[in-house]
């Protein structure tokens, strides 16, 4: 019997070819398109799900009291709480750290040099809390050994090619670090994406000869704690505040809170994360895409299987004449539904394996082989089941319940709530398309928005190089301004050099804050607002074009400017300075100077966030980020130019260089993700449904074959025909774009609140899109039309 039914569904498939490349195109694009989104949202909600015991493991968050009205909340911690806690805490079975290296490491190698930016250094125990699967080497020879180093299978290929890597020696600055162990990288879906891991031992060392504060009042290191089965979590907290309390004196200002291993990477809250986050809506967002693409492919074959019933009508009543029963029946267009969807998975993988290298660039993920993921052989299984159920269990209900006596009695077979439910997916179809559309719209204004508006600086023709920190930790302070000073002047002579300027760190991402160390006549003692700190030298302002609304910039050679201050717009409304604001005692970190002048607003980091008081000082020491200007036409000369004065005064280091757009557009990285995403599921579902209607539109123009022929003889023109096919269509569009328009406007503007300067949705927007789906239902509609109403009417009347 079920042989039968195989063999029946593919003859049936196959006797409509046009109907079956429909189904089968649409679901299969549905279907691939669905899987990636799903296997990405499955990688996002399973983040460092796959260590042992990962439900009973938390990461120590510290939220720091700074002002009355605000916290800063960090992942870091006290050195000592680990230890301090394990010793109190009872329910703790381990408490180990993490400290992520936060500039590129210089590996030697046999007199190679190799800058790598993904090091950290770990306890001992580490692995006693986190599950590594070891390639090479063993826990033991790396805890045994206070300088030794865990490569990963691709660090160690990378390095070290097909040779050994265990027992390897990589130099970094002075000392010796041999390889004892090698472990495979970590799947995408781990926080812990660290191509190297040393001993912490080594780093707290250097902290200690650098003269660094490692006592309570320093937020390094991340504490993770594995905590007993039994432990309550709310008891555990209660005991850790008293622990930091403890140490921490009369002068706390910090609470602890425990944030689970599980849901860490949905906890965008932390500032200056060393894992990578993102937020937990958009994995709703994008299941809820994933399941309306498929939702798409499904009503296609729902549309035209059921558009189709009446030509199968005398098929199904001889069955049920010659001893056929329901269930028979339904299980035939069962069997078909399966077919189909089977065969559409299949062409699925193969698009999945071929769009994968792109899907893994344009989300940053590294599926590498996904069909050996049992997850992903989950969501495949899941999706066919899916698919399998919305397209056969109402066409098979449909198709089974047709009674012979009407069929041949001529009645008609399909009521009209069939014909409303069809409309009324094809109205679902392009709400979904519509809606999408207006996004991908709005996305791409608002980004185009954020890069083309002016910032309140010039970010063109500069190139950046930061200075490696622990080439001049060693210097004295004089030493370490002459040395930048000098490397300063040997760019400046150059002809392809038109300014050089030096600072702390980049203006288009100013991270350094500061709460509590601004002083200013009439402050209240209780008002610590956070304040963006950037330090700078005189030829800042002409590099980045940054305008004065009062006073001035820094004189060059003026000490006395080392003690002055300039604070941007935001700073004095939200300080509330008293007028004249120019020339009012000012201090910071206990250095007493002058305000000097007030410059216009700029955007110190990404549109997402409203611009805040910035404070800038002339502090020469640390001015390790410089950034050349270069004349216009000339930047590869002024590259070649940099490097060269890099390796004359940093010869062990390697060039590394960055252009200030590039750290611009990296700060809007993930937003262009999304759009992209957005973009390419857009077009994907306007094809899906545009199909389903030339299905629907060819299988229409087919049954009024002889209305039309008739009517032609009656004398109705082309345009008559062509609207009597269309308009039905372009009604059901039209309700479409009425139906879409208000809930894209409501989605777009919750995803434009997270931006603090934004577009305004107009409503050229809704037009735009309303004028695409039309077209698209009218180039489909219309071709079929015109081709039926130039059909001699003789043919379609000749049977009569």
């Amino acid at each position: 019997m079920l042989k039968s039914y195989f063999k029946t569904a593919w003859r049936n498939l196959w006797r409509n070819k046009t109907t079956t490349f429909i189904n089968l195109f649409g679901l299969s694009v549905g279907i691939t398109a669905a899987v990636l989104i799903l296997m990405w949202v499955q990688n996002e909600r399973s983040f460092d799900s796959y260590h042992p015991d990962a439900q009973n493991i938390y990461r120590i968050v510290n939220h720091i009291k700074v002002s009355k009205n605000e916290d800063w909340i960090w992942e870091t911690s006290p050195l000592a709480m680990a230890s301090a806690a394990k010793q109190d805490i009872p329910e703790i079975a381990t408490a180990t750290r993490i400290m992520s290296e936060w500039e590129p490491q210089v590996f030697n190698i046999n007199n190679k040099l190799f800058s790598e930016k993904k090091c950290a250094y770990i306890d001992n125990n580490w692995f006693d809390v986190f599950h590594y699967d070891f390639k090479q080497g063993n826990i033991i020879s790396f805890v045994k050994d206070p300088y030794g180093m865990i490569l990963t299978e691709s660090e160690a290929k990378k390095l070290f090619g097909d040779q050994e890597s265990i027992g390897q020696t990589i130099k970094i600055d002075s000392t010796n670090f041999t390889v004892r162990a090698v472990v495979k990288d970590n799947p995408s879906n781990s926080s812990f994406q660290f191509d190297v891991l040393m001993p912490l031992s080594v780093f707290i060392t250097n902290q200690k000869k650098f003269g660094t504060d490692t006592g309570w009042g320093n937020f390094n290191y991340i504490t993770f704690l594995k905590l007993t089965k039994t432990a309550n979590i709310n008891v555990v907290v209660k005991k850790l505040n008293v622990v930091i309390a403890k140490n921490r004196g009369k002068d706390n200002n910090a609470t602890i809170s425990l944030h689970s291993l599980t849901s860490m990477h949905f906890d965008t809250r932390i500032g200056f994360s060393s894992f990578k986050h993102t937020e937990k809506k958009k994995t709703y967002i994008f299941s809820v895409l994933a399941l309306m693409l498929l939702l798409t492919a499904c009503i296609n074959y729902v549309n035209l299987t059921t558009a189709r019933a009446s030509l199968r009508a005398k098929e199904v009543s001889i069955r049920k004449i010659v001893g056929a029963y329901s269930k028979h029946l339904f299980s035939q267009f069962i069997t078909e539904s399966v077919v189909v969807s089977v065969l559409a998975l299949a062409v699925s993988l193969l698009l999945i394996k071929l769009s994968l290298p792109y899907f893994n660039q344009l989300t940053d993920m590294s599926f590498v082989s996904p069909f050996s993921s049992l997850m992903v052989w989950k969501v495949l299984l899941g999706t066919l089941i899916a698919t399998i159920i919305l397209n056969g269990i109402y066409p098979a209900l449909l198709l089974s319940s047709f009674k012979p006596l009407n069929v041949f009695r001529g009645k008609s077979l399909l009521k009209v709530k069939d014909s409303g439910l069809r409309k009324g997916l094809v109205v679902f179809q392009f709400v979904l398309s519509v809606m999408l559309i207006i996004g991908t719209v709005v996305v791409f204004r608002q980004l185009q928005f954020v890069q083309s508006s002016n910032p309140g600086y010039n970010r063109s023709q500069i190139v950046s190089m930061q200075l490696p920190f622990k080439s001049l930790i060693y210097m004295k302070e004089d030493a370490r301004s002459s040395f930048i000073d000098n490397i300063k002047y040997e760019l400046s002579k150059n002809v392809n050099t038109q300014l050089v300027t030096s600072s702390n760190q980049p203006i288009v991402n100013v991270t350094n804050t500061n709460s509590g160390s601004s002083k200013w006549d009439g402050k209240d003692s209780l008002f610590n607002p956070t304040v963006h700190t950037l330090s700078v030298d005189a030829r800042y302002q002409k590099v980045f074009d940054l305008k004065m609304k009062e006073g001035r910039w820094y004189f060059t050679n003026e000490k006395a400017d080392l003690k002055n201050y300039i604070l941007n717009e935001t700073a004095v409304k939200v300080f509330d300075l008293h007028q004249p604001v120019i020339g009012q005692r000012f201090s910071f970190n206990k250095i007493e100077g002058t305000i000097i002048g007030i410059v216009k607003d700029f955007h110190h980091g990404s549109m997402h966030d409203k611009i805040e008081p910035v404070l800038i000082h002339n502090n020469p020491a640390w001015m390790t980020y410089i950034s050349v200007k270069a004349r216009e036409g000339n930047i590869m000369q002024t590259l070649a130019t940099m490097e060269a004065v890099w390796h004359k005064f940093l010869p062990d280091e390697p060039f590394d260089y960055t252009f200030m757009d590039d750290t611009f557009n990296a700060l809007y990285k993930s937003d262009l993700k999304t759009s992209k995403l957005i973009l390419i599921f857009s077009i994907i579902t306007i094809i899906i449904s545009a199909l389903g209607l030339f299905g629907l539109a060819a299988f229409t123009a087919e049954r009024k074959r002889k209305e039309i022929g008739i009517r032609k003889v009656l004398g109705a023109t082309i345009t008559n025909i062509t609207s009597l096919l269309s308009k039905e269509f372009v009604i059901l569009v039209g309700i479409a774009i009425v139906i879409a328009s208000p809930i894209a406007w409501w989605g777009m503007n919750k995803w434009l609140e997270d931006f603090a300067y934004r577009i305004n949705i107009s409503w050229w927007m809704f037009m735009f899109a309303g004028v695409i789906a039309l077209f698209i239902a009218l180039l489909n509609v219309s071709a079929l039309a015109i081709k039926a109403a130039v059909a001699n009417p003789v043919k379609s009347l000749r049977t009569e």
